[in-house]
């Protein structure tokens, strides 16, 4: 059976896990801050180098805008851990090798749905936990500017 897709406004999935440097992250403790919780098919790849580094780099923003970035594969621990030593990041990674964020979500099915990779999608959760908005397609170059601008003009 294929979950409901997830729409602006309802509550957003919520989560209790662990990031690939070991931080619990739970979408609870997040509530009045807005979420950016970003999917990408592959760690190390470089659309998916180049979408984080620019999440990296804007980070003082989305901290300013009162906004956590949480990046999401489902690869596993060890390889999410390579890539954020590859890429310098700080912001938490989640191994979702099991796919259960994945599947919550309904992202499954990235890289025209080979391997049961997550497609390269991003939610935005707003400080309540409701989901504010869904980029269902995602230029890696430019979307973390996207999604500044996004709360720039919305909050």
């Amino acid at each position: 059976m294929t979950p409901m897709p997830l729409r602006a406004g309802q509550p957003a999935p919520e989560f209790d896990v662990r990031s690939d440097d070991g931080r619990r992250v739970r979408l609870a403790d997040l509530r009045g801050q807005w979420v950016v919780l970003y999917f990408y098919p592959r760690a190390n790849t470089p659309g998916c180098s180049t979408e984080a580094r620019r999440f990296e780099a804007a980070l003082p923003e989305f901290g300013r805008l009162n906004a956590a970035v949480i990046g999401i594969s489902t690869d596993t621990e060890a390889r999410q851990a390579n890539f954020r030593d590859n890429c310098g990041l700080s912001f938490p990674l989640i191994p979702d090798s099991e796919r259960t964020l994945s599947r919550a979500y309904g992202v499954i099915g990235g890289l025209g749905g080979l391997l049961g990779l997550a497609a390269r999608q991003t939610f935005l959760i707003d400080p309540e936990g409701n989901l504010a908005h869904h980029w269902r397609t995602v230029n890696p170059a430019t979307h973390a500017a996207d999604v500044l601008r996004w709360l720039q003009q919305h909050i």
